[in-house]
């Protein structure tokens, strides 16, 4: 097993076994039945339900049918007499690696579809979008990372996904990490991993987000937040693809492609000591920079009818249609929130709209008379409207509360409290 790249353990009786399944979490269990005074059938029903329980190949002499069958019955991933070659081993490892892969895969896909976001368009009329995503798409067929330049709501995870899906690694797993959505002990954890008892809750280890990518590729979602601490972990990963879990001194491997995002300016984090430069040089193998929506102006309509279809289809409204001054108010406003707000818009739109058209009265304030809200930064306006203005903007461009509370620095209680002063429940 470790001269085809795996580490491996061996363990002299069940409890030993099943202690050092608990902390390590293997990938696979090889597992005799016959085990002196200890029965292996009992130690397989107890390596099942552990969480996340592994692979267990069953080996034995005493090999039959009734005894395979109640094997699988209890959990068994597969079943070996012995003798049994070193052949054998290989293909039931490679057996259990790609049940691991599409077991991740099936996870990926019931995320994409819980999200509940319209398919993606990843055509274009504009230059400056068409560059980014050829780009994009010719990298994708290599190993090298990749970092995603954009502000936010450009379709940097879109685009991530879909670099995925045309690479070599399309059939392993696709995994995100969102960086400023933790603490700095946190993300680390959910990164690498933890040993148990590592720290206060840690009452079982887990494997983290880099090993469930082993093979695949690790996305890191807004990468400009992640905390120094961290950075030279990852730059560890990218370098030499070892790393350990937190509260452990034992190396591990893992063969990830990474592509990171950020709507931040790297470069300028790096002069001010926020970011370190080799790692920025590390993620910097190829940049693509995704334009805003004010800038896509002859992509658009388009993408305005492609989320009205959508989202009239996931509401049974299907006839709906938008009205000309709707588009000629989508055309004139600056979308400061970019394809996640254009969403936002259009899906309270398809939920409002009493007819068959959408109208201008459908879509929120900052739209009437088809021009972009008159409240801005410096205008003559008390502190209360410019303080809305910014919260509908915010909530609109926002994934959801959570990070909209993050984005205005307060708690999401408090947004809840001003969002109801504002009539935007």
């Amino acid at each position: 097993m470790e001269s085809s790249g795996h580490i491996a353990a061996e363990a002299p009786n069940a409890a030993k076994a099943i202690k050092a399944a608990e902390e390590d979490g293997f990938d696979a269990v090889f597992l005799d039945l016959k085990l002196g005074a200890d029965d292996g059938m009992a130690v397989l029903d107890k390596l099942t339900k552990l969480n996340p329980a592994p692979a267990v190949i069953l080996f034995t002499a005493y090999a039959n049918i009734a005894t395979a069958v109640e094997a699988m019955r209890r959990g068994a991933f597969d079943f070996i007499p012995k003798p049994f070659t070193p052949d054998q081993i290989r293909a039931v490892l490679g057996k259990v690696s790609k049940a691991s892969n599409l077991e991740r895969r099936v996870v990926a896909l019931e995320s994409d579809i819980v999200s509940g976001l319209p398919p993606v368009d990843l055509e274009s009329a504009e230059p400056l979008m068409n560059r980014a995503l050829q780009m994009a798409f010719r990298a994708a067929e290599t190993q090298a990372n990749i970092l995603i330049l954009g502000l936010s709501g450009t379709g940097k995870s879109v685009l991530a996904r879909e670099i995925h899906k045309r690479s070599t690694r399309r059939e392993a797993a696709f995994v995100t990490v969102n960086c400023p959505s933790l603490s700095r002990e946190l993300l680390e954890s959910e990164l690498f991993g933890h040993a148990k008892g590592s720290f206060t809750g840690a009452v079982m280890e887990t494997a983290g987000k880099v090993a469930a990518a082993d093979g695949g590729t690790l996305f890191l979602d807004e990468i400009g937040e992640m905390p120094l601490e961290i950075q030279p972990k990852l730059l560890r990963l990218l370098q030499e693809r070892e790393y350990e879990r937190v509260g452990e001194n034992r190396s591990r491997t893992a063969d990830v492609r990474v592509i990171a995002a950020t709507n931040r300016d790297l470069a300028a984090e790096v002069k001010a000591g926020r970011f370190r430069e080799d790692l920025f040089y590390r993620l910097n193998v190829i940049a693509i920079t995704l334009p805003g929506l004010k800038d896509r102006p002859a992509d658009l309509v388009r993408l305005a009818e492609g989320a009205r279809g959508y989202f009239g289809n996931c509401a049974g409204r299907r006839q709906l249609e938008f009205s000309k001054p709707v588009l000629d108010a989508f055309t004139a406003y600056a979308w400061p929130g970019n394809l996640r707000e254009l969403r936002n818009v259009i899906e309270r739109a398809v939920i409002l709209a009493p007819g068959d058209q959408i109208q201008l009265s459908d879509l929120p304030d900052e739209f009437a008379g088809g021009k972009k809200s008159a409240i801005e930064v410096g205008t003559r306006v008390s502190l209360d409207e410019l303080e809305g203005e910014h919260i509908r903007r915010i909530l609109a461009s926002s994934r959801n509360l959570d990070e909209a509370a993050r984005t205005l620095g307060i708690d999401p209680a408090t947004l809840y409290r001003k969002r109801s002063k504002l009539g935007l429940l």
